[in-house]
């Protein structure tokens, strides 16, 4: 097929991609309806290279399977925690728990480092397996009550949500993240705010912040650290 056919047949079937991206329901906010249409047309351009007029199916349904392939294998690939991250995760976790019982108070970052001889990079790491995890179990990041019912809705302003306020009065636990929230800068509250009520994709975040993909994921793995550290802190205390 010539260049100017095959693209004018892309063209022609883009109406198709969209079609396959708006039945695909994914909760990892690194993508947005753009990303999956690029990759989609991926999934278009291998069906045309791929199709076996010989087989009697209709192009329009071999296609629909690879441009769907094509997005969900990408998706799967870039949201799958290793288990190496989440091993590293859990030594973290595990060596902030040790020092607080020798110091009898919350470890730093810097004090865990130390600890345990990482690097500024790896740290950095860290903070990226966080904000993966997140997309898959935002509960299992902060919370450190087991029968905590509470999401991080409940400690943002989300005003299609009822006041706060009344959240306050429902649930002794969002008394908890809600003082952990406030502790956090305004700029983390803020892309908390982007992320979990406005729903702002990476890359949207990244363009008010004017900063990178890959930095926006790094603050918001440290931030959700910070917020579970101020969670820690106040249940130790009550």
């Amino acid at each position: 097929m010539k260049v100017e056919d095959r693209n004018q047949t892309v063209i022609q079937y883009m109406p198709l991609v969209h079609k396959v991206v708006h039945t695909i329901n994914i909760k990892n906010r690194d993508y947005d309806h753009e990303d999956m249409v690029n990759i989609g047309v991926i999934g278009l351009m291998d069906a045309l290279d791929r199709y076996d007029e010989t087989q009697k199916v209709p192009f329009e349904n071999y296609a629909y399977i690879r441009i769907k392939g094509a997005i969900i294998d990408e998706i799967r690939k870039t949201s799958r925690v290793p288990r190496s991250r989440m091993a590293k995760l859990n030594t973290y976790y595990k060596a902030k728990e040790e020092l607080e019982l020798e110091l009898k108070r919350n470890a730093t970052e810097i004090e865990v480092c130390q600890k345990l001889g990482l690097t500024k990079k790896e740290l950095e790491g860290i903070h990226d397996t966080v904000h993966q995890l997140a997309y898959v179990s935002l509960d299992e990041v902060i919370n450190i009550d087991s029968d905590n019912e509470v999401t991080i809705l409940d400690a943002l302003d989300d005003h299609s949500a009822p006041s706060l306020d009344e959240s306050i009065l429902k649930k002794e636990q969002s008394i908890y993240l809600t003082k952990a929230v406030e502790r956090l800068t305004e700029r983390e509250k803020q892309m908390l705010q982007m992320i979990y009520v406005e729903r702002l994709s990476m890359k949207e975040v990244a363009y008010i912040f004017d900063i990178s993909i890959p930095r926006v994921s790094q603050i918001h793995g440290k931030t959700l650290l910070k917020l579970r550290e101020n969670l820690e802190s106040d249940y130790a205390n009550d």
